[in-house]
């Protein structure tokens, strides 16, 4: 990957966003290297059922009813974040596991968009236990077929 993209080559970059410290940090990061750019910041938040709540209909019911709701949290958080200071962006809401929803984002802009520089920006976790069994940040730097941004 080239250091700054081509005049014809435009920079997507899409950020996994859950309203963490790291992902803010994550969303910052994004919005200084779109400065000077042309391209679109996609923020993407993956909501994700545990296998203990996809036992129960009732429980997919009320937990996808809590997922819309943060969801519209979390947009108004981002656009909060980044008014005034970047305006190319858009929000999704996705479902499935978290570091293959962010990777199959990163797929589908390509084939849409062919010559765009994609690139996956995710703040590193702050769950201590994910050290021992990995994080989405770990899973992403195994799996991704594009450029992937860990912000500490």
């Amino acid at each position: 990957m080239s250091p700054s993209p081509s005049a014809a080559e435009k920079l997507y970059l899409i950020v996994g966003y859950d309203g963490s410290a790291p992902a803010v940090r994550a969303l910052d990061a994004a919005t200084r290297l779109m400065r000077g750019r042309d391209g679109e910041i996609a923020v993407v938040y993956v909501a994700h059922l545990t296998s203990l709540e996809m036992m129960s209909a009732d429980a997919i019911v009320e937990v996808e009813e809590s997922f819309d709701e943060l969801a519209r949290e979390l947009q108004a958080q981002v656009s909060a974040q980044l008014t005034g200071v970047e305006e190319r962006w858009r929000f999704e809401r996705r479902q499935g596991p978290i570091a293959e929803t962010l990777v199959t984002a990163a797929k589908e802009h390509p084939e849409a968009h062919p010559g765009d520089t994609v690139v996956i920006v995710v703040g590193t976790s702050s769950q201590p236990v994910h050290r021992m069994v990995g994080s989405v940040a770990i899973s992403l730097a195994r799996h991704t077929p594009v450029a992937l941004i860990i912000v500490p």
